[in-house]
């Protein structure tokens, strides 16, 4: 269903609109979830119910930098670097003859159409996920009640935002394009537009040639 937040800027810098093959890409193009089955869907009044029960796996389906930022109450993280990623982890860690019941959220409940029908295909029989996905839960769910530990990380120019769907104070290394706090901010690996505490080591000198160049461009883009 369509999902609506608000914001006091404009949260794209701009449109743009492109054709691709998967509007997330798992690597499995026999997932189809508009032609297969998909998980049960949970809605958020009863999603706590769901994972607070022992016998339920819960796997947060977003990428390590994602979970970094927030997760649920006793949430597994898969530790993947792409959605891609996912399918090798569900084959190492998880058995449909052992793992009974598998539970699965994501921002927005997309990728968990694609990752719940992956699972029934590999022979999981009881499989949810998260209607509306972390953000419809953070609106209707009270702060009061919520499993829910940390912010949410989003796909736009708020990066991530709280409980109450405010955006926090979180920026993006224009390096590496991991989120990062103040706190990563002030420590000394981090160099605007260059580097932060998550990819200074990596940094090759022709990398940060490169980026060096472009943040001048941006610096004189601003004047």
């Amino acid at each position: 269903p369509h999902q609506a937040s608000t914001t006091a800027g404009a949260p794209f810098d701009r449109m743009k609109v492109k054709l691709k093959r998967e509007i997330v890409t798992l690597g499995r193009p026999e997932v189809n979830p508009a032609k297969q089955a998909v998980g049960t869907y949970v809605d958020s009044q009863a999603w706590n119910q769901v994972i607070t029960d022992p016998d339920v796996v819960v796997i947060d389906a977003r990428n390590d930098f994602e979970v970094e930022l927030g997760t649920f109450e006793g949430a597994v993280n898969p530790q993947t670097q792409s959605f891609q990623d996912l399918p090798d982890y569900v084959a190492s860690h998880l058995d449909p003859a052992r793992h009974k019941k598998v539970a699965m959220f994501c921002t927005g409940g997309i990728r968990c159409e694609k990752a719940t029908a992956y699972l029934l295909g590999q022979g999981f029989e009881q499989v949810y996920h998260l209607q509306g996905g972390i953000l419809n839960y953070l609106r209707t769910v009270p702060e009061t009640e919520s499993l829910w530990q940390g912010d949410c990380f989003v796909f736009d120019d708020r990066v991530a935002v709280d409980h109450h769907l405010a955006p926090t104070d979180h920026e993006l290394c224009l390096g590496c394009g991991h989120p990062i706090s103040p706190a990563a901010k002030a420590a000394p690996e981090y160099e605007a537009g260059i580097s932060c505490p998550h990819c200074y080591t990596a940094l090759t000198p022709e990398k940060r040639s490169r980026l060096e160049t472009r943040q001048r461009q941006r610096e004189s883009f601003r004047l």
